[in-house]
């Protein structure tokens, strides 16, 4: 009986001591794709969506960007520095034009030049369906500004980089 108790405890600590490691373990990069992974969370939406899981998506949406943004999409005319609840409400407003939708993100490129500061250039494909049934399949390539505020990496600057196309 004793021995099973203290082979109980030693498989807890065990448990508890690969968690930690796991966790502590997360490199900064890491750390900065995590939020770019919710954030395509976020935006994705399901045919099936309710209002309920749009406002938590929305919510988790504004958690991920600092309070003031840049935000610079020159194929929508959106360029400038926008508050949390502008860019929540820009989110909601684009979603809305759609049944489906699907972000994901791709080619990670993560420097931090000064501590406190990540730079990401990525790749955004945007996939999805129109209210209208027109199907979507977009690929932009993306220069980020990330700032750890509170120990958390947040979006202070976002731009859409415009490719040539053959």
């Amino acid at each position: 009986m004793v021995k099973i108790k203290y082979l109980i405890i030693a498989l807890l600590v065990l448990i508890i001591g690969i968690i930690a490691i796991i966790y502590f373990s997360q490199s900064e990069e890491n750390k900065v794709k995590r939020q770019f992974d919710l954030l395509s969370e976020g935006v994705s939406k399901d045919p099936d969506e309710n209002a309920f899981t749009m406002i938590k998506k929305m919510k988790g949406i504004g958690s991920l960007f600092d309070e003031t943004c840049g935000l610079k999409i020159p194929t929508q005319s959106l360029s400038g520095t926008y508050g949390r609840e502008e860019i929540v409400s820009y989110a909601a407003h684009g979603r809305s034009y759609f049944s489906q939708l699907y972000l994901k993100f791709y080619d990670f490129n993560i420097i931090f030049p000064e501590k406190g500061v990540a730079k990401a250039h990525l790749t955004a494909r945007l996939a999805g369906k129109s209210t209208f049934g027109e199907h979507v399949d977009e690929a932009h390539e993306l220069e980020c500004v990330l700032k750890k505020i509170e120990n958390k990496w947040l979006l202070s600057d976002v731009e859409v980089v415009e490719v040539l196309k053959k």
